[in-house]
C-alpha cells in the first residue's frame, strides 16, 4: 500500500499580495525565493523537494501545496511572511491576515482619520 503514485491528497495553502503587488511595493519573485528557501519540513530548511512541497505564483498569490500527512504548518507561513516584510522594511504599513481556512492576504493598515492619506489604499 506504499503506492507513492496513488494521489494523496495535497493542501494548499494561500498568499494573497494582490494589494502590495499592485503597488508595487512588494516583489513577489523575491518573496517567493524567500519563502523556497525558509520554509522548514520536519525541521529542515531545503527540504521541500523531497517532501513534495511546491511552492508556485503566479502575479499577486503564492500558493504552497503540501501533502496532508505532511501536517505542514499553515502558521509558519505567517511567520516567514512577516519576517520578510520586516526585511522589506513594510512591516509598518502591511499586516499578513487569515483571509479563510488556508489562505492569508497581506492588507494595509487601516490608518484612522488624522494621518493625512497615509498607506492608505
Amino acid at each position: 500500500a506504499k503506492g507513492k503514485s496513488a494521489k494523496k491528497s495535497i493542501v494548499k495553502f494561500v498568499i494573497d499580495c494582490a494589494a502590495p503587488v499592485d503597488d508595487k511595493v512588494l516583489d513577489i519573485a523575491s518573496f517567493e525565493k524567500y519563502l523556497n528557501e525558509r520554509i522548514k519540513v520536519e525541521g529542515k530548511t531545503g527540504n521541500l523537494a523531497q517532501c513534495n512541497v511546491v511552492i508556485t505564483r503566479d502575479r499577486t498569490k503564492i500558493t504552497v501545496a503540501s501533502p496532508q500527512d505532511l501536517g505542514f504548518s499553515k502558521r509558519q507561513l505567517k511567520y516567514l511572511s512577516k519576517r520578510y516584510l520586516k526585511k522589506q522594511q513594510l512591516r509598518d504599513y502591511l499586516r499578513v491576515i487569515a483571509a479563510s481556512k488556508n489562505s492569508y492576504e497581506l492588507k494595509y493598515y487601516q490608518i484612522t482619520a488624522g494621518d493625512e492619506d497615509e498607506g492608505e489604499e
